[in-house]
């Protein structure tokens, strides 16, 4: 590979066949990011310059990011980033890759929480990366806001990320799920995007998926429905009057989570799917 003048043109051409051959869904964006990443640039450079010689150490920078991403490990884990909702968040093997699909909670907390003041008290559990809470906060920074994780790794990231928008009132709290809250504390708005995938059903998820991506964040029990189950047991506790719970739910849990909530029926008075921009179930709203 080396023997050769290389340029950035051939370079795509050259990965994008090499990623197609190993099974890799996008193999000429992901060789795309990757060189673009190399070589400390934007993708539209790859083409705006095309035909500048690349130099040995970044040839052999792209090498190993392209024998990583051969070995499927996603490209966000490679690059230790990812855009979600016009931003770009920090992300690790201690977080999960934030989704297209969860773009969905957050417009429906947006719709929920007004522009101004007063400011409401809003909390996510299990933040991960932060990409859910601190999207919405970016966009309703008048109102106050408090991430949890069991992961102290992943509040660290979600700090990371805090920061790097400038979002210096986010409060993080260390626990699983509730537990991590103080006695008393309640919430106009609490937001999750907990475990949602059956646990016999992960070893069939993407290599990229099943082999790097934190368990934890994706195992939801035999059915799927064990953390689901767990919050919106216990998140009534922690709702002030008026309050709303806001879920992340799989494509097909719809009627499911609408069980939960009518076993509840005393603590719940509503329970509304929303579809993603696909038309699948994606968001349940409670209150």
């Amino acid at each position: 590979m080396t023997s050769e003048t290389w340029t950035p043109l051939k370079l795509v051409c050259w990965a994008t066949d090499y990623f197609a051959g190993k099974g890799v869904d996008t193999p000429r964006l992901d060789a795309e990011i990757l060189l673009a990443h190399a070589l400390n640039c934007q993708r539209i450079a790859l083409y705006t310059h095309f035909e500048k010689p690349i130099v040995p150490d970044e040839l052999a920078l792209f090498k190993t990011l392209v024998q990583r991403r051969a070995r499927r490990e996603p490209v966000a884990y490679i690059t230790g980033k990812k855009a979600f909702w016009e931003k770009e968040f920090l992300v690790g093997p201690e977080v999960l890759i934030p989704r297209p699909e969860t773009e969905c909670p957050v417009q429906c907390a947006l719709d929920l929480l007004p522009k101004d003041g007063p400011p409401k008290k809003v909390l996510e559990l299990g933040a991960g990366s932060g990409a859910l809470v601190l999207s919405v906060a970016c966009e309703r920074p008048v109102h106050e806001y408090t991430a949890t994780d069991l992961s102290q790794k992943a509040l660290d990231m979600a700090r990371k990320n805090a920061a790097n928008l400038g979002l210096d009132r986010i409060l993080f709290a260390h626990g699983d799920w509730f537990g991590a809250l103080a006695p008393g504390q309640l919430f106009d708005l609490i937001l999750a995007n907990p475990p949602y995938i059956e646990s016999k059903m992960l070893a069939c998820l993407e290599p990229e998926i099943r082999e790097y991506e934190p368990v934890t964040a994706l195992d939801g029990g035999k059915n799927g429905l064990d953390d689901l189950a767990r919050i919106i047991d216990a998140a009534p506790d922690y709702l002030a009057p008026g309050g709303a719970l806001l879920l992340e739910i799989g494509s097909d849990q719809g009627q499911a989570v609408e069980g939960l909530a009518k076993k509840k029926s005393a603590r719940w008075k509503d329970c509304t799917i929303l579809p993603d921009f696909a038309g699948r179930d994606r968001v349940a709203l409670l209150c």
